[in-house]
């Protein structure tokens, strides 16, 4: 029986594996994933229940935990959703480590890992301080106003978002026996925020994180998120110490083999593109197989990892999955 641990194990440390795996995800919980659990108690039996199926289905590689119904800690979200000045920042307070937003999230994690996480890699999806900072005020835009306001608040405030999201994750990875995380990092998509205020004021946050996931024994990987066409400067992020860099390949316009240049040889993820105008949806399976083939053919086979730029639609067929697995097989 294959052992699919050790083969994700293998290609996250740049060994050779007998084929390149392959990884697929989407939100289980459909189009609105980021309403909350505690206004929706439906978003967690949903969520659960869509992992579990999707694994006994398709039998993937390894999978990507999804954190639907808990990407904003309640009381914490509540007030950035009534910011109106950057002084407003200065109301957020530091979790304690047994938060219940922290505590519900690691028995989800447990759950799942309980069931299927002595078969295969589990990695907790989890938003970096920033990303989750500029969804709780209201966009790109406002939080590019706040740092304008007053950078140094902002980054106060980082910094207190950072240190309860590593309290969330070492109750994810201790408590709910995951492998690791899987970080959401995107660059602010304003033109006032540039990659040297980004590195100055965001990348330190980030890096925190990615430290203290590394010291709770973790095996983390960070994705450069380009959702919906957010473009990002990949160079910011080649040092992050991480064992694999998952990045929108297609939306970037990098391939694969050049994004082990950028990230220092750092496995690399994707390759497909995940809307529905894209190959994976909407492809014959000859068309799949061989772009598959040519992914791999470009890029090589060590250090890669084969899947999509972002959450694949819900309503996408899984063999497709397979046919990619297939091809990668051959």
């Amino acid at each position: 029986m294959e052992n699919k641990r050790k083969l994700v194990l293998d290609a996250f440390n740049n060994l050779p594996v007998p084929r390149v795996p392959v990884g697929f995800r989407f939100h289980f919980t459909g189009e609105h994933p980021v309403q909350s659990v505690y206004q929706n108690s439906e978003m967690r039996d949903i969520n659960i229940q869509g992992h579990k199926k999707f694994v006994e289905t398709y039998h993937p590689d390894f999978i990507k935990i999804m954190s639907d119904g808990y990407f904003f800690e309640p009381e914490t979200e509540k007030i950035l959703q009534e910011v109106k000045g950057v002084a407003d920042l200065e109301k957020v307070k530091l979790l304690d480590e047994h938060d219940k937003w922290i505590e519900d999230q690691a028995s989800l994690v447990k759950e799942l890992t309980d069931t299927f996480g002595g078969e295969i890699l589990s990695f907790y999806n989890i938003f970096a301080p920033a990303t989750s900072l500029k969804w709780m005020v209201g966009g790109d835009e406002k939080l590019a106003d706040l740092i304008q306001e007053d950078k140094e608040i902002v980054r106060d405030t980082l910094n207190i978002i950072a240190q309860n999201t590593s309290k969330l994750v070492n109750a994810i990875i201790h408590k709910g026996n995951a492998d690791g995380i899987y970080l959401s990092a995107q660059m602010i998509q304003d033109s006032r925020i540039s990659s040297d205020v980004y590195r100055e004021i965001i990348s330190p946050t980030e890096i925190s994180v990615l430290k203290d996931a590394n010291e709770f024994w973790g095996i983390n990987i960070l994705h450069v998120c380009g959702y919906k066409g957010a473009k990002n400067d990949l160079n910011i992020f080649a040092d992050y110490p991480v064992k694999a860099i998952s990045f929108a390949s297609v939306v970037e316009g990098v391939s694969l083999s050049e994004g082990k240049k950028i990230f220092a040889g750092k496995t690399v993820i994707w390759g497909f593109e995940n809307t529905k105008q894209g190959i994976l949806y909407r492809g014959t399976k000859e068309e799949i197989q061989k772009e598959t083939k040519r992914i791999l053919t470009e890029s090589g086979k060590i250090g890669i990892v084969l899947g999509a730029d972002c959450t694949v639609p819900m309503d996408i067929d899984c063999n497709r999955f397979e046919w990619v697995r297939e091809a990668a097989k051959s």
